[in-house]
């Protein structure tokens, strides 16, 4: 079963959490299966977004807010925290490469989600796209995507998952 980290960038800072009904949704008919999750909201106004952890929608084997924590940091706290964590972002990132979320993926959510956007953060399997890409088509939604490999993922579980 190989999961999809997927993230869905909406031109306004309701959007992400307006579109967790169709996700919803969509999960109820059997077309998604959501890991985990996390909403981004970034009002025009502040410096940095909200970010909130999806655990209404996840069941047992999330990877915890540890995994959250850290990506969305480097996403969008780094660049604010200049030069002074460069060694420990480097090992950081190192983790996220090893689970097959690059630079390239990093900076190209950095670039898209900014003040006044929102993003849905996603560890999902068993979608059916054809399905799926549609239901999202009314809010604007563009999807940012990375596939994880099963050792990508099985990694990513055993590095992040939270003890219970």
């Amino acid at each position: 079963m190989m999961a999809s980290l997927t993230v869905w960038r909406f031109p306004t800072p309701e959007g992400a959490q307006d579109a967790l009904e169709v996700l919803k949704d969509l999960q109820h008919q059997g077309l998604i299966v959501v890991q985990d999750g996390a909403v981004v909201s970034w009002p025009e106004d502040k410096k940095k977004p909200k970010t909130k952890q999806l655990s209404n929608l996840t069941g047992l084997g999330a990877i915890g807010g540890t995994f959250w924590g850290l990506l969305l940091g480097m996403i969008f706290f780094v660049p604010l925290l200049g030069m002074a964590v460069g060694a420990a972002t480097g090992a950081v990132s190192g983790h996220f490469t090893h689970v097959g979320i690059d630079d390239e993926f990093i900076q190209e959510v950095r670039d898209k989600v900014t003040p006044g956007t929102s993003a849905l953060f996603l560890l999902t399997s068993h979608a059916v796209l054809d399905k799926v890409a549609p239901a999202f088509q009314g809010q604007h939604a563009e999807l940012i995507q990375t596939n994880l490999s099963d050792e990508q993922e099985k990694v990513l579980r055993e590095t992040f998952a939270e003890d219970e």
